[in-house]
């Protein structure tokens, strides 16, 4: 299985625009700038992007292991912050998973467990070179 998305971007860097766009077409030319990456002006950047992919991933993967456990999750609802350092040019750093699971009836040791299994298998954690925290809540 492939996915693609592209970029385009016009002109420097912090005078310049660019446009991202999905192979589905959820993500068509999205505008996005160096205000919007590194400054306070609203719209996107692909580290919100990213940070996007790997709470979607992770509460995927999540749901997933929790199941094969034979535990029935009712939900998973994760926020990732992505951390951009730029002392030292642009890194992404870290990404904090803050995710809630809601498995009625489930051993709450197990939960984050399998927690911790899923943050490590998840494909988008796999592929980031950054340090990542689960903060996990569990709702019984």
């Amino acid at each position: 299985m492939k996915r693609h998305a592209s970029a385009v971007w016009k002109g420097d860097l912090q005078s310049g625009t660019g446009e991202m766009s999905s192979q589905s077409g959820a993500i068509k030319s999205l505008p996005f700038s160096f205000k919007t990456r590194f400054g306070d002006e609203p719209g996107t950047n692909p580290e919100e992007l990213i940070g996007a992919a790997h709470a979607g991933c992770f509460s995927m993967a999540f749901s997933n292991e929790l199941a094969k456990a034979g535990l029935n999750p009712e939900s998973v609802e994760t926020k990732a912050t992505v951390t951009l350092d730029t002392s030292q040019g642009a890194d992404i750093t870290e990404v904090l998973l803050e995710s809630t699971a809601t498995v009625p009836g489930a051993d709450e040791a197990k939960v984050r467990e399998i927690g911790d299994a899923a943050k490590a298998g998840c494909p988008v954690s796999k592929v980031l070179n950054a340090a990542i925290t689960l903060k996990l809540t569990v709702k019984t």
